[in-house]
């Protein structure tokens, strides 16, 4: 098999442990160039994790002769641009989630690659992490019985010490397409689409209640999948506690687990509750990124693409619909 030269556009925090060192220990893998705007970053990332090249200059990395795929690293805002940039340049593209600020940015996104015969894999890494592949398979076999329902629960405090001046990208919809539900619900949603089939409608309130930063702080969504299992979720930025569950309830019994903990699966049924620990594994983005790079190898394929992505960004869309119209939130065109 051959090795995948990686290059990063965008070395922030989600490199330094998540997917970074990842890109460097999956199989037949390998970390050779990395780029940030500020260049004594980009040179310290690369010191720090044993990078040969860097750079300030994301053309420069995309037409490295020695990189064979680019990953996309940046916020959601940029994420159509260097996508365009590395398609046409001819290598294959691993961008972060959310795919885009929207599903039209989405769209122009899959047909750029599509054009240019490279394949899309997007960082809903969830698809590959074993204890969500073990909710996957529970679901599947029949020990819920029939699903009938999921309902999902996030609330969070807010953060301290928010300087409105000095918002973090995540908070300022004009870069992330909204607020902390885009950034963490459409994890949710995706590994959601995974496991359930894909939602084939949906629907949403949103606010901002607390007047802390632009973008939404509770979203509350109702939704059906093509399956007939309809879901429902909360998601509140400004309550008194941390709380988050996924519920799936059966016919003959449930499955509880958290979305961003690695507490344990909490199987019940007729005869009694199980409790399955699956803990995550050191670098969370690996599983999926061995995917990737088995996939670029013409083994197997990645449970992450442009189109399953987007299909998560499309109920994003869908849901935040009404509060993006009453609040003003406005994207380009990406035609």
């Amino acid at each position: 098999m051959k090795t995948i030269r990686w290059g990063i556009i965008g070395v922030g925090n989600v490199c330094e442990v998540k997917s970074g060192p990842a890109l460097q220990k999956a199989d037949h893998s390998a970390l050779v160039a990395v780029m940030r705007r500020t260049a004594h970053l980009a040179e310290d990332y690369a010191r720090r994790h044993g990078v040969p090249r860097w750079t300030d200059d994301a053309d420069a990395l995309i037409h490295d002769p020695e990189v064979d795929a680019v990953y996309i690293a940046t916020p959601p805002d940029t994420h159509l641009a260097y996508t365009l940039r590395a398609a046409a340049a001819g290598k294959p593209v691993y961008v972060e989630k959310p795919m885009a600020r929207t599903h039209d940015e989405c769209q122009a996104m899959i047909h750029a690659c599509r054009e240019a015969g490279v394949p899309l894999f997007v960082a809903y890494y969830r698809r590959a992490l074993p204890r969500f592949l073990k909710a996957r398979e529970l679901i599947a076999s029949g020990a819920l019985g029939e699903v009938r329902a999921v309902h999902v629960t996030m609330h969070q405090p807010p953060p301290a010490n928010l300087e409105p001046a000095r918002l973090p990208w995540r908070f300022l919809p004009a870069i992330a397409g909204g607020g902390l539900f885009v950034d963490l619900g459409s994890h949710v949603l995706d590994w959601l689409d995974y496991a359930l089939g894909p939602i084939v409608a949906a629907h949403g309130l949103a606010a901002n209640q607390a007047g802390l930063y632009p973008a939404e702080d509770i979203v509350t969504a109702t939704w059906r999948h093509e399956s007939g299992v309809q879901g429902t979720g909360v998601w509140c930025f400004t309550a008194d506690r941390r709380e988050d569950e996924i519920l799936i309830v059966g016919s003959r019994g449930r499955l509880a687990f958290p979305c961003f903990r690695d507490d344990p699966l909490r199987l019940t049924t007729p005869e009694g509750t199980t409790a399955l620990p699956i803990p995550n594994p050191p670098h969370i983005q690996q599983p999926l990124i061995q995917t990737i790079v088995d996939a670029l190898n013409g083994r197997g394929a990645c449970p992450s693409t442009g189109e399953s992505a987007a299909r998560t960004s499309r109920v994003i869309d869908e849901i935040l619909a009404d509060w993006r119209q009453q609040s003003g939130v406005i994207f380009a065109s990406a035609e």
